[in-house]
């Protein structure tokens, strides 16, 4: 591991001394590679650095302890070698879990797609709560909302719904939310007061670059037309809601929330591109089936992965078995926990496999 660190530090002061050359700064591609690079080794440079200082504060109290015969300055030194000694540990599991190999979608911006399951009218209900609550969580990180498109049932639930996250890191955070997510409470459309289970998909897909799936337009086919609200009722009067139909897949897109059919095209093929994306991502996780098992479940939407229990006020993330009873936070917003959760149930699973592997 240290062999590895060792390399790192030195390519983070090679790419310091790449940024100062004149040549560099003018080719703004290169420039821009370099950036990235240096912005992904340096939490890494940072923490070991700081556990090069902690071995030096170590080696420094232990010279104290032999060469000092004051007891008073003995029993600092002690202090000192012990508090070095448990953060160098500490720094040390915190350098293994930066060595994990990083995902490089981590980073991306997210399209989230939230369909009402089982349930009817109470499945729509809940997938509109689903979605204030991603709202409201990408709000607390300063994260933009794009919305693509809606299909509304006429009392205030979401049947689906499509929007974008935009912000640093939102797919680091998000890839944990596909799956599907239960809710157990008594509708509002109940008058017998009976608890019902209904359940909403989501779906988390990274935004996929042109550079990651080309899109052949000829392999597409296009219909136009008007878009309508609750009820059917016409929305505009020109056909500006746009139909993408994917002929090699049969994937079928729907964008009516502009009012300009060029903007509605645009974002019904941002989302297939996302869509074919997460396809090759499956096909490559299959394929690395072990490593596959190794992870907390990141995609699969078939997935039970949460309970939303009212009549109890617990939300329970079954893959790691974490219950809060916190469903109010949790709605408004308050993911933090549960998410965090998740990233070290997943960051410990893959040390334990690469120590197995090792």
């Amino acid at each position: 591991m240290f062999d590895r660190l060792e390399d790192i530090l030195i390519r983070y002061k090679e790419i310091e001394q790449e940024l100062m050359d004149p040549n560099v700064v003018n080719d703004q591609k290169h420039y821009r590679d370099l950036m990235k690079e240096q912005s992904d080794l340096a939490e890494i440079v940072e923490k070991y650095l700081e556990y090069k200082d902690m071995v030096k504060t170590m080696e420094d109290s232990l010279q104290m302890l032999e060469e000092e015969s004051d007891e008073e300055i003995r029993e600092l030194a002690r202090e000192e070698l012990n508090e070095s000694k448990q953060r160098i540990s500490e720094i040390e599991e915190e350098l293994k879990i930066l060595l994990l190999p990083k995902d490089p979608n981590d980073d991306k911006n997210v399209i989230v797609e939230i369909r009402a399951g089982a349930g009817g009218d109470e499945a729509a209900l809940f997938a509109a709560e689903l979605y204030r609550m991603y709202v409201m969580y990408a709000e607390r990180n300063r994260w933009k909302i794009d919305m693509m498109n809606l299909n509304e049932n006429g009392i205030g639930g979401f049947k689906e719904v499509i929007f974008m996250i935009n912000g640093k890191g939102a797919y680091s955070k998000l890839k944990y939310e596909s799956g599907v997510h239960r809710v157990q409470r008594v509708p509002v459309t109940e008058s017998g007061g009976r608890i019902h289970t209904s359940t909403s998909t989501v779906a988390i897909m990274p935004e996929a670059d042109e550079v990651d799936i080309e899109i052949d337009l000829n392999e597409c086919k296009f219909d136009v037309f008007r878009s309508s609200g609750n009820g059917g009722q016409s929305v505009n009067t020109t056909d500006s809601a746009v139909r993408l139909t994917h002929i090699p897949t049969g994937i079928v897109v729907t964008c009516q929330d502009e009012k300009s059919q060029l903007k509605n095209k645009d974002k019904a093929i941002k989302i297939l591109r996302s869509r074919l994306y997460e396809m090759e991502l499956e096909k490559a996780q299959s394929a690395e089936a072990e490593a596959r098992k190794s992870q907390v479940g990141t995609g699969d939407r078939s997935e039970k992965i949460r309970t939303y229990n009212f009549p109890q006020g617990r939300v329970t993330d079954h893959r790691i078995k974490l219950t809060l009873h916190q469903i109010e936070n949790v709605l408004n917003g308050d993911l933090d926990e549960i998410i965090d959760s998740l990233i070290a149930a997943d960051q410990a699973a893959k040390l334990s496999k690469m120590q197995e592997d090792n």
